[in-house]
């Protein structure tokens, strides 16, 4: 009996022939349909998403920035190739440019005051999310950091991806846009890559640890969007 049920642990805690980011995201459901198929996104795609709710939203979303520049610099310090650290350096730029062009022109179009952009009351799904990505951070190693910006960019694509056509609005073709081009499908598809390379060589308490990740990163997502539909 001992050993049938070290074989179901090991079972549980081991992606088999499947990628670890497959693996992940298998045991992250119903969560992870929950996001992509969300209430929320399906607004946004359609484009009767109305202003206050896609304002709320990024606003609150334009407060992640700073803490998703910072874990994307800690993936670049704990990297264990240089090759990873050009992928992850390449995508800052992205960040801090595009992405951030977009808000202040999305902001300006929405009538969004200045103290709103830059020290707005959070709402407690964004403070989670937060603290998730700063523990992660200081604290996590390459492989679970990756893991956190994984969920963070892989749900968006997949969101993003459903789009039947472009909804009028600026403001939603172009976030939608953001998270499906393909500069941003080869980043996803490089971050996956790169988490099951990473993966092959952890323990079993190293992936329980980056699964644990997974989820929390996942249904942060989930609590986020909710927060600004209902």
């Amino acid at each position: 009996m001992g050993g049938e049920r070290e074989e179901e642990v090991v079972a549980a805690t081991s992606p088999g022939t499947t990628g670890f980011s497959s693996w992940l995201r298998a045991r992250s459901e119903p969560d992870w349909t929950a996001v992509v198929e969300h209430p929320f996104t399906d607004a946004l795609l359609d484009g009767s998403m109305p202003d206050e709710y896609m304002s709320s939203y990024l606003v609150q979303d334009y407060q992640f920035v700073d803490d998703f520049l910072a874990l994307l610099g800690a993936a670049v310090a704990k990297a264990d190739r240089y090759s990873s650290r050009l992928a992850l350096a390449g995508s800052i730029t992205v960040v801090t440019s595009e992405e951030n062009t977009y808000f202040q022109r999305a902001f300006d179009a929405l009538g969004i005051p200045e103290s709103d952009r830059v020290d707005p009351e959070l709402d407690p799904a964004t403070v989670v999310f937060r603290d998730l990505m700063r523990d992660t951070r200081d604290n996590g190693g390459y492989a679970e950091v990756l893991t956190v910006l994984t969920v963070a960019e892989w749900t968006y694509l997949e969101w993003a991806g459903r789009a039947p056509a472009k909804p009028d609005s600026f403001v939603h073709a172009e976030w939608i846009a953001l998270h499906s081009n393909p500069g941003f499908q080869s980043w996803v598809a490089w971050l996956r890559s790169e988490l099951d390379r990473v993966g092959e060589g952890l323990d079993e308490r190293e992936r329980a640890r980056c699964l644990r990740l997974f989820q929390q990163a996942t249904k942060c997502e989930l609590d986020f969007f909710t927060a600004h539909w209902d």
